[in-house]
C-alpha cells in the first residue's frame, strides 16, 4: 500500500503525462464539465449556506443516485435520470419542508425511502460494477459530448433563473419573516431554488459521485464565508474556490489515474482550512484593535 501511495505522489506532478492526456477529447470534455460545475457550485453555494440547506444538498445528491440507478436499469441516459431524481427530491423537500423545524426530518424521511429504492434498482440492474461504483464516486471522464452539452444548457438555464430571482431570493434567505410581510413569494422561491439545487447536485454526482458532492456545493461556499460576509464577494470567492477544486482535482488525477473525487475533496478541504485560518486571524486582529 505504501509503495502504491508513493507511486501516486510521484506521478501527481508528472506534467508531461498530464499535458499528453489533455490532448484527448474526452479529457478536454471532462475539464470543461468540471469548470461548468465549479461555476454552478460557486454561484449557488453561498445561497445554500445562507438558507441552512447543507443537509438538503446531501439528500438531493443521494436521491439523484436513485434517478441515475433507475435510468441504468431502464437503459437510458444516467445524466437524465440523475437530474430527474434530484428535481423530484428537491420539489418534495420544498413542498413538505416549508417549516424550518420540520425540514431536517422531512429530508431524512424522503432520503431513506429514496436510498432504499436505489439499492433495489442497483440490485435489479445490469451487472456492471464500474457503472454502479461511478454513481457513488463519480466518473467525469465519461461525460462525453452529449453530457457536456446537457451540462452547458443546464448551466445557462440555472444562471439565468438565478439572475432573475437573486435579489428576492437573497432577501427571503436572509430574513424570511420580513420577506413574507413585504409580499415576497417565499414558498414559490423555495421551490424554484430547490429545483435549481437539484439540477446542480445531479451534475455534481457525475463529477464527484453521490457520496462526495458536498465537496463542491458546500465546502467552497463555507470557505468563502470565513473570509467575507458580503454576498457578492462570497459568491466570487466561492466560484474561484470551486473552480480550483474541480479543475485542479481533474488535472492532478490524470497522471496517477486516481479517482477524481479524491483530489477534488482534498483541495476543497485544504481551501476551507486555509480560509478558516485566515478568517480567524483577521477576526483576532480586529478584536485587538
Amino acid at each position: 500500500m505504501i509503495d502504491k501511495l508513493s507511486g501516486v505522489l510521484s506521478k501527481m506532478f508528472d506534467f508531461s503525462t498530464t499535458v499528453s492526456l489533455l490532448s484527448y477529447d474526452f479529457v478536454q470534455q471532462a475539464v470543461l464539465a468540471a469548470a461548468l460545475l465549479g461555476l454552478l457550485s460557486g454561484v449557488i453555494g453561498p445561497l445554500i449556506i445562507s438558507r441552512q440547506m447543507s443537509f438538503a444538498v446531501h439528500g438531493t445528491s443521494e436521491l439523484s443516485l436513485t434517478g441515475a440507478a433507475a435510468a441504468l436499469l431502464a437503459g437510458i441516459g444516467v445524466g437524465v435520470g440523475a437530474i430527474a431524481g434530484s428535481v423530484v427530491a428537491a420539489v418534495l423537500f420544498g413542498i413538505l419542508g416549508t417549516r424550518a423545524r420540520e425540514r431536517d426530518s422531512v429530508i431524512a424521511v424522503v432520503l431513506s425511502f429514496g436510498l432504499g429504492l436505489s439499492v433495489l434498482f442497483l440490485w435489479l440492474g445490469p451487472d456492471r460494477a464500474g457503472s454502479k461504483f461511478s454513481l457513488l464516486t463519480g466518473q467525469v471522464v465519461s461525460v462525453g459530448n452529449g453530457g457536456l452539452g446537457l451540462l452547458a444548457a443546464c448551466t445557462v438555464g440555472v444562471l439565468v433563473v438565478l439572475a432573475i430571482v437573486y435579489r428576492p431570493l437573497l432577501f427571503a434567505s436572509s430574513d424570511p419573516e420580513v420577506a413574507v410581510a413585504r409580499g415576497v413569494p417565499v414558498r414559490a422561491l423555495s421551490i424554484v431554488f430547490a429545483v435549481l439545487l437539484g439540477i446542480t447536485a445531479a451534475f455534481g454526482v457525475q463529477i464527484v459521485g453521490a457520496l462526495l458532492v458536498l465537496a463542491l456545493l458546500i465546502t467552497p461556499a463555507a470557505a468563502a464565508a470565513q473570509l467575507t460576509a458580503n454576498p457578492v464577494r462570497a459568491t466570487v470567492l466561492a466560484v474561484v474556490f470551486a473552480e480550483i477544486a474541480a479543475v485542479g482535482g481533474i488535472l492532478l488525477s490524470l497522471a496517477p489515474g486516481v479517482p477524481v473525487s479524491t483530489f477534488v475533496t482534498t483541495l476543497s478541504f485544504l481551501i476551507y482550512l486555509g480560509s478558516r485560518i485566515v478568517g480567524t486571524r483577521r477576526r483576532q486582529l480586529a478584536s485587538a484593535r
